[in-house]
C-alpha cells in the first residue's frame, strides 16, 4: 500500500506512512518516491565511490565523520552513509530515495534523517535553495530564522506558536523563485526541540513526545491544541540571523547587517550547498 504526502511543495509516494507527515485529498503524479527497507545495492564500503566523497567534520574527534557522501559508481545515485548506520539512496535527479537502517533503529529515527538534510539534498537537486531555518507566518508573509545549530531558530518558531502565530516550517525553509518575489513552500506539522527549550516554554521536559523512542529530543505539534500550521506557500518578508547570546542584554536587539555580511551568512546557512 502506497502513503501519499505533501512537504516542502513536494509530492511523495513512500511505500510506508512517514510519521508527522499529512496525508492530502488528492495528489497527481508524485513528485518523489519513497523506498523504505526496499531491496538496494547498497555498497559495503565507500571505496567503491573513488574520490567524489564528502566527509563532514562534525564527527568524534579521531573517529568517522557523522556523515560520509558521494556519487555510485553508475554516476546515476548519490549515497549518503551515517555513522550510526543509517544509509540513504538518492537518484541524481531527485525523483526517487531509497533508505535502509540497522535493526535497533526505528522508523522515525531514520525520518529525522530523511525530512531533514536528504530531502534537503533531494530540493537541492530539483533546483529549490533550502535554508537551513524555521519560518514563521505574520501578517501574511513568512519571515525565517537562520542561525548556527543551538542558536534558537526553533526554540524561537515554538514560542511565536504558543503566540498564535502559524508555523511554516522547522530545519528545513524551501526557497521558491518566483521572480519578483521568493515564497516560502510548507514543512511538516511539527517543531523539534531540545528539552532544555521544552522545560523553558512549557514547564517540564515531558510535556512535550519524544521524536523516536530512542531519542531524548521533542516534538510540538501543530495540528493539535489550538496551534496552527501553515499548509500554503507564503511571500518571504524577512530573514532574521539569530547571533549568539550575551549575558550582558536585558532584553533582544535587532540591527540591520551589510549585504556582504547577509549574503555570506546566507551562504554558510544554505542546506546541502
Amino acid at each position: 500500500m502506497t502513503a501519499l504526502h505533501v512537504v516542502y511543495g513536494l509530492q511523495l509516494a513512500a511505500n510506508i506512512a512517514l510519521p508527522g507527515l499529512p496525508f492530502p485529498c488528492n495528489l497527481e503524479t508524485p513528485d518523489v518516491q519513497i523506498h523504505l527497507k526496499e531491496p538496494w545495492a547498497f555498497p559495503t564500503t565507500l571505496l567503491a565511490y573513488g574520490e567524489s566523497v564528502y566527509g563532514s567534520s562534525n564527527g568524534v574527534p579521531g573517529g568517522e565523520p557523522n556523515l560520509r557522501a558521494g556519487l555510485f559508481p553508475d554516476g546515476e545515485h548519490f549515497g549518503f552513509f551515517y555513522s550510526d548506520g543509517a544509509r540513504f539512496a538518492v537518484e541524481r535527479h531527485g525523483r526517487e530515495v531509497w533508505a535502509d537502517w540497522p535493526e535497533n533503529y526505528s522508523l522515525e529515527d531514520a525520518c529525522t534523517y530523511l525530512l531533514g538534510p536528504v530531502m534537503g539534498f533531494v530540493l537541492r537537486l530539483r533546483g529549490t535553495v533550502c535554508l537551513h531555518a524555521s519560518s514563521v507566518g505574520i501578517d501574511d508573509c513568512a519571515i525565517a530564522l537562520v542561525g548556527l545549530p543551538g542558536a534558537g531558530k526553533s526554540t524561537t518558531a515554538a514560542a511565536f506558536a504558543c503566540a498564535g502565530f502559524p508555523v511554516l516550517s522547522d530545519d528545513v525553509v524551501a526557497l521558491v523563485d518566483k521572480g519578483s518575489q521568493f515564497y516560502v513552500q510548507p514543512g511538516y506539522p511539527r517543531v523539534n526541540l531540545w528539552p532544555d527549550s521544552v522545560q523553558q516554554l512549557f514547564g517540564s521536559e515531558d510535556a512535550l513526545p519524544r521524536i523516536t523512542p530512542t531519542w531524548d529530543k521533542r516534538y510540538l505539534p501543530l495540528d493539535q491544541n489550538a496551534y496552527r500550521f501553515a499548509s500554503s506557500a507564503m511571500p518571504l518578508g524577512a530573514i532574521y540571523i539569530l547571533d549568539g547570546r550575551d549575558e550582558a542584554l536585558t532584553a533582544p536587539v535587532v540591527e540591520d547587517i551589510s549585504r556582504e555580511e547577509a549574503f555570506m551568512a546566507l551562504v554558510a546557512n544554505t542546506y546541502v550547498n
